[in-house]
């Protein structure tokens, strides 16, 4: 049997300056592996705390009641659960988890020790994020997911985020603040304007690009993945399957639309003479560079390289062509909206949108239907005062 130290408390310092002990106990040997075991314990405030600790775990040990934690900290568990999470996401989602907790999650949970973390606790960063972050209960939900995690392992045995109380006269303000700003979406006269000033920079990739989004309504990743074989010139129709997208070390990679469906989406003449015009000059573009814009893999956006573009290239082409002809800032995305809105505004059914733009839920389509542009409000009011009078 190992020696064991007169005293394995030891003491040590945090990054902060403040002093902490800690202790490391044998546990005897694993009956599985013959490999001895050892667990230890940390963040004791005072020496005498850590004693305190000591002699439970030893009196555990003495009485076979003891079970080894492997998991002490928020911090410890959170890694194990990531391993995990990383198998059952798409990369992008799991990109998008990792900045979650690095950016707000782990700074403030991740030293707690698992099973002393109360509902008060919980309370105040909930209470802390609703005040910082207009989509706080994904935050939230991310936080609850690891203690969801130490439930299924019997390290606790209930959830404190499930008890929280929900701050709901803070998501109201947040709501109201947020229908005061301006909408990312152009209107009708925004959005000719907008390309029309794009037509003079002399850019027509950059112009065959905002046309395409604006007059399909499709999603940048599903734009940028877009390949020549996707577009049916004959029968006007523009094949949507794929997206690309970027994973948790910032590499493109192709995946399947948002909702995993392929949708086809009909196109008007003018836009399909633009595409037209652009692969024109796309092929002359590659022949000078090298590559064979004839190939079936061939992109209709892409590179100097002829491979996939960055995505956030859009929104620093959009920002600078905003900034230059001082128009009104909205981001790639917001194209989108656009396309919804004018839709909406042109007379086309709310299950003609939803069914166009590929949403699976008819409620985010009615969601987008709720900001539409001032012409498409009172033009309703219209409609109404017409009925009531004749």
């Amino acid at each position: 049997m190992p020696r064991n130290s007169v005293n394995p408390i030891e003491p040590y310092t945090l990054k902060n300056g403040e002093k902490r002990y800690r202790f490391q106990i044998y546990l005897g040997t694993n009956p599985l592996t013959g490999k001895e075991q050892r667990t230890t314990r940390s963040n004791f405030k005072t020496q005498k705390e850590a004693k305190v600790a000591l002699l439970q775990i030893k009196y555990e040990i003495d009485k076979g009641t003891f079970q080894k934690k492997s998991y002490d900290t928020y911090g410890e568990l959170y890694v194990l659960w990531i391993e995990n999470y990383k198998n059952n996401v798409e990369a992008s989602t799991y990109r998008k988890t990792l900045g979650i907790f690095k950016n707000h999650i782990l700074p403030v949970m991740k030293d707690y020790r698992i099973e002393k973390i109360t509902i008060d606790i919980c309370q105040k960063h909930v209470n802390e994020w609703a005040q910082k972050f207009k989509n706080y209960r994904a935050t939230i939900s991310y936080a609850a997911k690891v203690l969801d995690f130490a439930i299924k392992r019997g390290i606790i045995q209930t959830n404190p985020y499930n008890l929280v109380d929900m701050p709901t006269a803070i998501t109201k303000r947040k709501v109201m603040q947020q229908e005061e700003k301006e909408e990312n979406f152009y209107t009708k006269n925004e959005l000719n304007n907008f390309l029309t000033c794009l037509k003079s920079e002399n850019d027509f990739k950059k112009y065959t690009l905002f046309h395409v989004l604006a007059y399909t309504g499709m999603r940048k990743g599903e734009l940028l993945a877009l390949k020549w074989t996707d577009i049916d010139f004959e029968n006007h129709e523009i094949t949507v399957s794929k997206a690309i997208s970027l994973d948790y070390n910032n590499k493109i990679y192709l995946k399947s639309t948002k909702t995993g469906k392929t949708r086809i989406i009909s196109i008007d003449s003018n836009t399909e003479n633009i595409l037209m015009q652009w692969k024109k000059q796309q092929m002359k573009d590659c022949m000078v560079l090298g590559f064979n814009a004839k190939s079936k893999t061939q992109l209709v956006f892409s590179n100097k390289y002829n491979s996939y573009m960055q995505p956030s290239l859009t929104q620093k082409w959009l920002k600078k062509i905003t900034d230059t002809h001082k128009l009104k800032a909205i981001t790639t995305h917001g194209f989108r909206h656009t396309h919804c809105s004018l839709l909406f505004e042109a007379g086309v059914t709310i299950k003609e949108v939803q069914d166009r733009l590929g949403h699976t839920d008819v409620q985010t389509t009615m969601n987008i239907y709720a900001h539409v542009s001032p012409e498409r409000k009172t033009s309703a009011i219209d409609k109404f005062a017409h009925y009531l009078a004749n």
